[in-house]
């Protein structure tokens, strides 16, 4: 037996062992980490491109205080006949920009109403108008985040729609649509 052997205990071996094992490893490890931080070849310099005017297109969108207004007028328009809601306003690519719950306004009301919006901005049209659409295309009620219920209008400038109101938690849609109504009103003003 190796003399050495005989001054160290199993316990002493096995830790000396692998102390060394680990500074042979962080070592290693090192040298790798040298080598992959070392550049092959110098990149060029990434530089920023500028589109031509023709290539790119301007869009109009609702002000977050013009949006918040609509909300504020539907649901004050629904808290005047004591009916309890959620109002949702959409910008001109379906995303929500503001979104009021009403004091006792049910749990489905939240979604129903970012639907409605969504709906109304994606065809510029009343969504009860595109309900009565499915008569002929039942297929459209497929198209997600879409939600062909009355309740819901778009907000246009000039002939392009550039939000949606929708309203959910009445118990019609026509009076969903008549306070969304009331908010889309509050914008020309």
């Amino acid at each position: 037996m190796n003399p050495v052997h005989k001054k160290f205990s199993r316990r002493a071996r096995v830790t000396t062992g692998g102390a060394v094992l680990a500074v042979v490893a962080l070592a290693g490890f090192g040298a790798v980490s040298a080598n992959a931080s070392a550049p092959a070849a110098t990149p060029a310099a990434a530089t920023s491109a500028n589109a031509p005017a023709r290539a790119t297109t301007t869009s109009t969108h609702l002000t977050i205080d013009a949006a918040t207004k609509a909300a504020q007028a539907a649901l004050d328009a629904a808290e005047e006949e004591n009916q309890r809601v959620t109002v949702a306003v959409v910008d001109r690519n379906g995303n929500t920009v503001v979104t009021l719950r009403g004091d006792g306004a049910g749990p489905q009301s939240y979604e129903s109403a970012e639907r409605k919006a969504y709906t109304a901005v994606s065809w510029n049209a009343p969504t009860s108008q595109l309900a009565e659409r499915l008569e002929q295309a039942p297929n459209l009620k497929d198209i997600p985040g879409t939600l062909f219920l009355a309740g819901g209008v778009p907000v246009a400038a000039g002939n392009a729609p550039i939000a949606g109101i929708g309203v959910a938690g009445a118990p019609s849609g026509a009076l969903d649509e008549k306070f969304a109504q009331a908010g889309a009103n509050s914008v020309t003003r």
